[in-house]
């Protein structure tokens, strides 16, 4: 059994009542008697230590993270999330699995906010908070009878469909997509009374933190809870818990404080614990930190041919004549508008001719049988890597109806130099379509090799992607194609160099800033891409 940390001298208000969980059963209609007692609330609140003067109610779905990351969130599940940085090799794989960490204790222990203390001093992008609460099983008539007359054990083991927890964990470590959850995460942080309880569960846990928190204070936070949120009475919630929640503590709960790595006596009180917890997650972290320098690894092939994927555009007189304009620094800005939108036209026509074909036999006005082709897939996808690839979606539009479109975005971070991803919109069932991912600059790979890994987390066939380009360099052809062999690469150009800026040469400028008429940026980058030089 792991020993408790150590208390701090001056313990920390415990905190606020939880959100609905923690083995909580479906809301009952409002009685009389519970309007009668809703007036104990107050009563209830001073059998607990005084709140932190700076502490406000708990809501499940907040974060109080010092350097207040964008948040995304679900009613059921919450992700912080500052940027990701590449979680996958030079060859396009992960190399190391999301950091996992479960939080388990008994009903209204305080695992929640001890979770978000932890998420708030960890202070590091994309943490995934994910609760056992999402995972009870679906109640047939009978059983939902029984728990609106409190008669229904939300506690017990078989409440919970351990099988999707196994799943969801696993998908989620893998940097996986999963239906119905968010995606991507450095860190997974797992909530839950059950959190120890199954053995394959067990094994996904890279920490196992058990919050340990006096059964009288678990109780009335409970009562308070239960009266003043859901409109119950005390006969009922003294009922349930002394049939369910207690004897589920004692029996299937408790036992697995010997399993945990860390006991935190007091909940978010022991701020001890969780500084110490805090230090070795960052440890961890900078194992698992991913050092690789892509402009080598592309420099070191830049001496071979050009790979088979690769397919550029026939430089017929009239493409040579149009690149001639949109290179031209002189071009004004509609001129470049609309040059470059005839050559995504004509990319584009291109592209779908790589899509699959069947033969098809249609019958002419004429009544007479003629033999063409008809596409053999289920559905066409547009991505764009924001922002100079949504200037591509129009053409995409005009060519192929009723074509979906997602979109990511992917930025440079200027103090690392790594792309991170900051927002992410794909279609629903993605996973069967042809994807045709648009980026009008490819300089170094850097964006396209995490915007083509995000498409294969969600499950889209590798060969099933065409990265579409205006112009790329040598650099970024090689980097992509060495990192993803069956991705199609098409584009209209290629161009030989890339310069100590990252600047396509002789290149076409920055081309979001020149087709939008935004100014350029300080260091004269194409669009986001910069090489990792770490």
């Amino acid at each position: 059994m792991a020993a408790p940390l150590a208390s701090a001298d001056t313990p920390c208000s415990p905190p606020p009542s939880p959100a609905a969980g923690d083995g909580a059963e479906r809301p009952a209609a409002m009685s009389e008697a519970a309007c009668e007692d809703r007036s104990s609330v107050e009563a209830l609140d001073r059998l607990l230590p005084p709140m932190g003067a700076g502490r406000s109610p708990r809501k499940r779905t907040t974060s109080q993270c010092k350097s207040e990351p964008p948040l995304l969130r679900t009613s059921k599940r919450t992700i912080y999330t500052a940027g990701r940085p590449p979680w996958y090799n030079e060859h396009g794989t992960q190399s190391k699995e999301a950091f996992a960490i479960g939080l388990g204790g008994g009903s209204a222990s305080g695992k929640t906010t001890v979770a978000r203390m932890i998420i708030e001093a960890l202070d590091v992008p994309w943490v995934v908070l994910l609760s056992m609460d999402s995972f009870y099983k679906v109640l047939t008539r009978q059983q939902q009878e029984q728990a609106a007359l409190n008669n229904y054990n939300f506690d017990h083991p078989d409440a919970f469909d351990f099988d999707l927890i196994v799943s969801t964990l696993q998908k989620l470590k893998q940097g996986k997509s999963v239906k119905k959850t968010l995606y991507g995460a450095n860190v997974i942080i797992f909530e839950g009374i059950m959190a120890f309880a199954d053995k394959t569960l067990l094994e996904l846990l890279d920490m196992k933190i058990f919050v340990d928190t006096d059964s009288d204070i678990r109780l009335v936070r409970r009562l308070r809870r239960d009266i003043s949120e859901r409109g119950r009475d005390i006969a009922g919630v003294i009922k349930q818990y002394n049939k369910f929640v207690k004897p589920a503590f004692d029996q299937y709960i408790q036992p697995t404080m010997r399993l945990a790595d860390i006991v935190v006596p007091r909940g978010s009180g022991n701020t001890v614990a969780i500084d110490l917890i805090v230090q070795h997650v960052h440890s961890q972290l900078e194992e698992r930190k991913l050092r690789w320098d892509l402009a080598a690894l592309a420099s070191a092939h830049q001496c071979h041919p050009l790979p088979q994927t690769l397919s550029v555009l026939k430089s017929t007189p009239q493409v040579r004549g149009m690149h001639t304009i949109i290179r031209d620094k002189e071009t004004s800005r509609d001129e470049f508008i609309f040059y470059s939108k005839r050559l995504m036209r004509l990319l584009i026509e291109h592209a779908l001719s790589f899509l699959p074909f069947q033969g098809c036999v249609v019958q002419t006005p004429q009544g007479q049988d003629y033999a063409g082709k008809c596409y053999a897939g289920k559905q066409i996808t547009g991505v764009s890597i924001l922002r100079a690839g949504e200037t591509m979606e129009p053409a995409l539009r005009a060519v192929c109806k009723d074509v979906r479109i997602g979109t990511i975005l992917i930025q440079t971070n200027q103090l690392t130099g790594e792309p991170e991803l900051h927002y992410l919109r794909l279609p629903k069932d993605i996973s069967d379509d042809h994807v045709i991912l648009m980026d009008c600059t490819v300089s170094t790979g850097a964006a396209a090799m995490m915007a083509v890994r995000v498409l294969l987390d969600h499950d889209v066939p590798e060969d099933k992607i065409f990265l579409l380009s205006l112009l790329m360099a040598e650099m970024g052809v090689h980097s992509v194609a060495y990192a993803f062999p069956r991705v199609r690469i098409i584009t209209t150009a290629v161009d030989k160099r890339v310069n100590d800026l990252f600047r396509i040469i002789p290149g076409i400028g920055n081309f979001g800033d020149r087709y939008f008429g935004t100014d350029a940026a300080p260091d004269g980058s194409d669009e986001e891409e910069v090489a990792w030089t770490s």
